[in-house]
This record gives C-alpha cells, structure tokens and sequence, in this order.
C-alpha cells in the first residue's frame, strides 16, 4: 500500500530532492556559507546544492506564480498598485537550526533576479521585555507563546501585507537576552520577507468571548517551513551550543549569561540539561511540534545536522 496515497505530503529522500534543482545555479561558496551557518552546526556546500538549491527554486516558482496572480487581479480590478511582498514563515524547535535555514534561503533568493529583495526577521524581537516577564511571573517561561507580544506581531505583517512602505520591527539582542529600547529593523517593502521564529505556526488555544474570528500569525504566510529532527539530536545540539558559548559569547561581561562561562563543564552541563527538561523540552512538546503539520514544507534533519528527507504538502 502507498503510505504517500494517504498522506498530505509528498516525500522525498535526499537524492530525489536534490534531482529537483535541474540546472539551478549555486551562488553560494565557501565564504559566504561561513557567515550564514550557526555556532555549532556543520553546513557544506553540498548541503546545499541538495537541499537548498530545489527549496530555492521552488520558492521562486511559488513566488513568480504569486506576483502573476497578483497581476491578473489587478487587471480584473482595472487598478494599479505595488505588489506586496512574499511572506515565508519558518518554525522550528530551538537549536534545531532554523536561523541558518532562514539566511541561507535569504541569501539564495535574493540571487534571483525577479526579486532581489529579500528580508528576514525573527519573532524575537516580538517577546515582551524582561522586566515586563519578570512582573508577570513568566521569565522562566521565555519563548512559550505567552512570552510574545502577538498583537504587535501581528500588527507588523498586517502592515507589510497592506503594502505599508516602511514597518518597523523591534530588535533582540541576545547578548543582553532583552529587546533593546528604541532600536528597530526597518522592513521596506521587500520582494520577500521571511519570518523565522518558535512560534510562527501556532494557533491561540483561547476562545474570543465576543466569537469573533481570530487572526493568527500564519494567516499571513504564503509558504510556511518546519524544520524538524528527533528530540534526542536537538537536545544535543542545544547542549552543544551551551558548551560552545560559555568560550565564546558568554565570555562578554556584558552577556546576560556571562555568570555561566565560569561553571565547570560538569556544572555548565547540569545547567543546561535543567533549562532544557524545565523549558525548552515542554515547549517543543507542547507548542511548536504540534503545529508541524501545518507547514507547507518540512526539512526532516538527522543527528549531523544535514537533511536527510523533505516532506511537500500536496495542493
């Protein structure tokens, strides 16, 4: 029996994926991956040429089929007005490597030549300051959907969709694990926007009193992404990370975390494994790999760090 017959999804192994490029051109090399990958994950050039060449190419077919859907509607309305932009949403559990998929997209989209400019911005800087979780008793809460101001966030892509030329977007530092005060990313008007974050396919699990239907920040998206890996590897990975920054970022005595580089590696690893079993591991259970069926696409990753299956929901 054919398990894909039943499924929403179309799948895919490395190989078959990667025959999906044809003749898509690399313009990535070695340097410009170098700037684009995270700390500690493991990115060649290969990586790409497999996985994200065919996701760039189909993204730029999803676009072009937009922009000229978009402009058979305005020849129906017998109007004229700038096209708005392309909007991708991707989700994903901490550490599991969703920056490095959402500037290494970036930066392969923004090499083609029907839309040059690309944005990116993360959901971070939609948290609500410390002080202001700290005042409602969630700080150890940080990342869980009530630990973001979704109104604003919403507010921002409700902007870019209506073609507003210039939305702000408020800026995370996360050296001083804090939003910093009257700093902003500027988003004006690109060709594509990509929106990366914990929690960009959630859905509010609270019913409006008055009954009215409710937005949702994937309502905005015209391609949403997941990138999934099993629990174990993206433990690892966060308890590699931790290792690596405690050398490197937490050395800053301006780092929120700085107190941490002076632990043992024993200590600094108990540490860590707390923080994930009290924090991050709840919140991947219960918030964001439940909302991984709702992405248009998933990037299944194994314990490297490489792709090892792609998952295309069917139209």
């Amino acid at each position: 029996m054919d398990h894909q017959t039943f499924s929403p999804y179309l799948s895919f192994d490395r190989e078959e994926w990667a025959a999906l490029k044809l003749s898509t051109p690399l313009t990535l090399t070695e340097d410009d991956l170098n700037n684009l990958h995270s700390i500690n994950e493991r990115i060649s050039l290969e990586e790409v040429c497999k996985i994200y060449l065919p996701l760039s190419r189909l993204l730029n077919l999803y676009v072009a089929g937009t922009q000229s859907l978009f402009e058979v509607t305005q020849t129906f309305l017998g109007s004229i007005s700038r096209k708005v932009p392309y909007i991708i949403g991707i989700a994903g559990s901490v550490a599991v490597g969703k920056s490095t998929t959402a500037r290494i997209i970036q930066a392969l989209l923004a090499r083609w030549p029907n839309h040059p400019k690309v944005d990116l911005i993360t959901t971070d800087g939609f948290l609500y300051p410390n002080e202001l979780l700290e005042q409602r008793g969630i700080m150890n809460r940080k990342g869980f959907p009530e630990s973001y101001d979704t109104r604003r966030l919403i507010s921002f892509l409700r902007d870019v969709k209506s073609g507003v030329p210039e939305v702000i977007a408020p800026v995370y530092s996360h050296l001083s694990y804090n939003i910093i005060p009257n700093e902003y990313h500027v988003v004006n008007q690109p060709d594509i926007l990509i929106v990366e974050g914990l929690n960009v396919l959630q859905t509010s699990k609270e019913t409006r009193l008055d009954h009215k239907p409710q937005l949702h920040i994937s309502d905005f998206f015209d391609f949403t992404i997941y990138v999934h890996s099993e629990e174990e590897y993206i433990k690892s990975w966060y308890l590699e990370r931790f290792q690596l920054l405690r050398q490197t970022a937490f050395k800053d005595k301006n780092s929120f975390f700085h107190r941490y580089s002076e632990l043992t590696d024993q200590e600094a690893n108990d540490f860590a494994e707390q923080v994930w079993h009290e924090i991050n591991e709840i919140n991947l259970r219960e918030n964001i790999y439940p909302t991984q069926q709702r992405a248009r696409l998933i990037l299944e990753k194994g314990s490297d760090h490489s792709v090892q299956k792609v998952r295309l929901r069917k139209l």
